[in-house]
């Protein structure tokens, strides 16, 4: 994945190459293994599937997995990225309304609440709806070559297509 002599520098292999992916894999890396955590303790998720006012349970579960082990692939590869991330960015937010309700606890700010989880795991969702975001609106970060007064130059392009 090093470069070879000559093209890119390091440090612009670095920014444009290593970093981008490093930072997607961060996004995503919980999303596995929440699928994971949902066949491994499937009556657990089934039974928080089935409290919301959704119907399918079992049907919504999958769906869930399959989300959640197809769309980090996608975007930590590059493969329709902003689809991906757009897909798994409107499941955050599905997930966070619909599970993580923690104003219907009385005292949810108070550590001995209910409710209190919830309302880390609803800014936690939002706050990976927001980075998955700007993948959609990036796509993949990749170095630019521009060519100025004769010198090329490496530019890093936030959102190239």
């Amino acid at each position: 994945m090093v470069p070879p002599r000559g093209e890119l520098g390091f440090m612009e292999w670095l920014v444009a190459g290593a970093v981008p992916v490093l930072a997607k894999i961060c996004l995503v890396i919980i999303f596995p293994f929440s699928g994971l955590d949902k066949i491994f303790n499937w009556r657990n998720a089934l039974r928080q599937a089935n409290g919301s006012f959704l119907p399918g349970g079992p049907v919504l579960l999958v769906l869930a997995m399959t989300v959640e082990f197809v769309a980090p692939i996608c975007i930590i590869v590059g493969w329709h990225d902003r689809v991906a991330a757009f897909v798994l960015a409107g499941y955050c937010v599905i997930t966070a309304l619909l599970y993580h309700n923690f104003w219907v606890y009385s005292r949810f700010w108070s550590p001995d609440s209910e409710g209190y989880p919830h309302v880390w795991d609803f800014l936690k969702n939002f706050g990976l709806a927001g980075g998955l975001l700007l993948v959609v609106l990036g796509g993949s970060l990749m170095a630019q070559t521009e060519h100025v007064a004769g010198e090329e130059r490496h530019a890093i392009s936030i959102l190239a297509d």
